[in-house]
């Protein structure tokens, strides 16, 4: 995808194994060199992926946070304490953000659209937010790209949500790196002001 012209890709896609680790962990670092944005689900197994590997992810790296590399959880339409998808993977480490990914009208085979739920509905909206971004401001980085879905995303740390499996009530900011919503708005404003 990289030296096909990708400036994102999305990864709908993990797994608890990599047996070809250093392999996947290249291919990331080539991206990460050729200034492209990775966006990665974070799995829907309502597990802590501080605890429960996921990969692929960006944690070999001696500096992840500056790696073109974004985990996403999913968030329902809700506003209350079922925010987060109740299936959603989650982690104050390796999930960066959460974006809508409960019941996202999406087309599927056969020219048909359905519902459907899943951080691999919400790694494409995280995913989209930053193509529309980088489309309008095309001199940005990729990291700067990163960086903005991260400090524009509506911030909901102090937030109680529901752990994804669990009955128990949690501070948002508990259970992931940026207890936040991608938002789009407020992430062309920052990259408006960022370029003015």
């Amino acid at each position: 995808a990289v030296d096909n012209g990708a400036n994102i890709i999305n990864m709908s896609f993990g797994k608890g194994l990599s047996p070809m680790k250093s392999l996947v962990n290249e291919a990331i670092s080539y991206a990460n060199e050729n200034n492209v944005l990775v966006v990665h689900a974070a799995g829907n197994d309502n597990e802590n992926n501080d605890q429960v590997p996921n990969f692929p992810n960006n944690s070999f790296a001696d500096d992840p946070k500056n790696m073109s590399y974004l985990t996403i959880g999913a968030s329902t339409s809700e506003k209350n304490k079922k925010l987060i998808a109740t299936f959603s993977n989650y982690g104050k480490a390796e999930v960066d953000l959460f974006s809508p990914g409960h019941e996202v009208y999406s087309t599927v085979p056969d020219n048909d659209y359905e519902s459907l739920s899943g951080t691999s509905m919400a790694a494409p909206v995280a995913s989209g937010v930053a193509a529309l971004i980088w489309a309008y401001h095309p001199s940005l980085t990729a990291l700067q790209v990163k960086n903005i879905l991260i400090n524009s995303a509506t911030n909901l740390e102090r937030k109680k949500v529901k752990k994804p499996g669990s009955k128990d009530k949690v501070i948002f900011r508990e259970i992931a790196a940026n207890a936040a919503i991608v938002n789009a708005y407020s992430g062309f404003m920052m990259a408006r002001d960022i370029l003015d």
